[in-house]
């Protein structure tokens, strides 16, 4: 199927590992010009490096920190005068970490805010004006299947994620006309380094083996298994291409059947 990509300039956040380079790599397969961001330079650069090795396609990257607003304006402002403009970007940002209610400080609380609510924001209110000129683009954020089904331990997630949702669900209804079309997409268990550190942290607390804890997050998914990042990425790369133009404001879960809500 020919997604429609080739050409489309594609910006992605946090970018260097998991996820999100999954989401870069696949894009640029398909044909588009990539933008990578994320904090570290050394890995970002690699990252860069490696994308560009597998798909011989330039990477552009940058070393950025999300939640601040100058740079992620600093970041765009360079793709644009690299590629011209940005048609597509994925939002996406480091998970908050696994505590409960009572040992979170109000000053992690605000953290979590600034790192994944205010950097889909910053990103949003740079994108958006030209995609809006233009009458196209794609707007994708990266949250958890969280939204759908709080997981517990996770109630830094499970809050600020949901409000990157209630964020993206409104957009699309806001430009929307423009041909803009504004979507999220929530991952379930995936063999990324942040699934790593959950189980890690999960074993330590029930004081049992990290197998048994991958153990136990295989049994309660339909499909059995946890998922590969690059079946992710296929998701989002459908949802950024010219056939998803009609997929507008929607939550997709990419979880292998963990959510068990009817929507």
């Amino acid at each position: 199927m020919d997604l429609g990509l080739k050409g489309r300039v594609a910006i992605v956040a946090a970018a260097s590992k998991g996820l999100g380079r999954a989401v870069a790599e696949e894009l640029a397969r398909e044909g588009a010009e990539i933008a990578i961001c994320a904090r570290t330079p050394a890995d970002t650069e690699k990252t860069a490096k490696a994308i560009e090795a597998s798909t011989g396609r330039a990477v552009l990257w940058q070393a950025i920190d999300v939640t601040r607003a100058e740079d992620v304006q600093a970041f765009v402002a360079a793709v644009e005068k690299q590629f011209g403009r940005v048609d597509i970007c994925v939002t996406n940002a480091g998970g908050p970490p696994s505590k409960k209610f009572l040992e979170i400080s109000i000053e992690e609380w605000r953290a979590a805010v600034d790192l994944n609510l205010m950097s889909a924001v910053f990103f949003a209110r740079v994108v958006l004006p030209g995609m809006q000129q233009r009458k196209w683009g794609r707007l994708i954020t990266i949250t958890s299947m969280s939204v759908k089904q709080p997981v517990d331990g996770l109630i830094l997630s499970n809050s600020v994620r949901a409000a990157i949702t209630g964020l993206a669900r409104t957009l699309a209804n806001e430009f929307g006309a423009d041909g803009i079309t504004v979507n999220n997409v929530a991952p379930g268990y995936t063999l990324t380094d942040r699934l790593e550190e959950l189980a890690t942290k999960r074993a330590a607390d029930a004081g049992v083996s990290r197998e048994k804890i991958f153990e136990q997050m295989s049994a309660s998914v339909p499909a059995r298994r946890i998922g590969r990042p690059e079946e992710f990425a296929a998701a989002v790369a459908f949802l950024a291409s010219e056939r998803a133009g009609y997929l507008n404001g929607t939550t997709i879960a990419v979880d292998g059947g963990w959510v068990r809500s009817l929507l």
